[in-house]
Parts: structure tokens; C-alpha cells; sequence
């Protein structure tokens, strides 16, 4: 193996829109409201968390996805349980 592809090994780079699949269980913290419903964004993916409480703005949240088009990069999640708040 060359001197470069030991240095490069394992670097990548993260995208702006991560890709989901259901079932999966992530953290985020809720950025707003699109309609009454609470939404989380992970760079320009967006999740839209229909059963989350009603004071979740600015809170850090566990929940798990449900439905995820990686077209739009959009999708619905399931709200778990607040794991933290802001520091704002």
C-alpha cells in the first residue's frame, strides 16, 4: 500500500443530506414547526416528527424513522423519549 492510501485511509466526507432507513433510531435536535408539526433537520434533510410534545423546539430528541424518500431527502419519525436541551 502506498505512503498516500495509508494516509487517506478510511477519510470520507459527510454529506448534507444523510440517507435514512426505517427503523432507524437517531438524535436531533427539533429546529421547528412546519404546520403544526415538529421537524428536525440533519443538514438539509428534513424529518417531520408528528406525535412530538408540544414544547420540543430547541430540545434534543431520540426518536426513530418510520417512512424516508432519499429522492427529497424527507421523511417521518416517531418521537422516543428528550434526551437534552439547548444550550442557547
Amino acid at each position: 500500500m502506498s505512503l498516500r492510501k495509508k494516509y487517506f485511509a478510511g477519510l470520507g466526507f459527510r454529506t448534507n443530506k444523510p440517507s435514512f432507513e426505517p427503523g432507524e433510531e437517531i438524535s436531533a435536535f427539533v429546529t421547528g414547526y412546519h404546520g403544526g408539526t415538529a421537524v428536525v433537520r440533519v443538514g438539509d434533510t428534513v424529518l417531520r416528527i408528528e406525535d412530538a410534545p408540544e414544547n420540543a423546539l430547541d430540545t434534543r430528541v431520540r426518536l426513530r424513522v418510520e417512512e424516508f424518500d432519499d429522492n427529497d431527502h424527507q421523511g417521518t419519525a416517531t418521537y422516543l423519549e428528550t434526551v437534552g436541551e439547548s444550550s442557547f
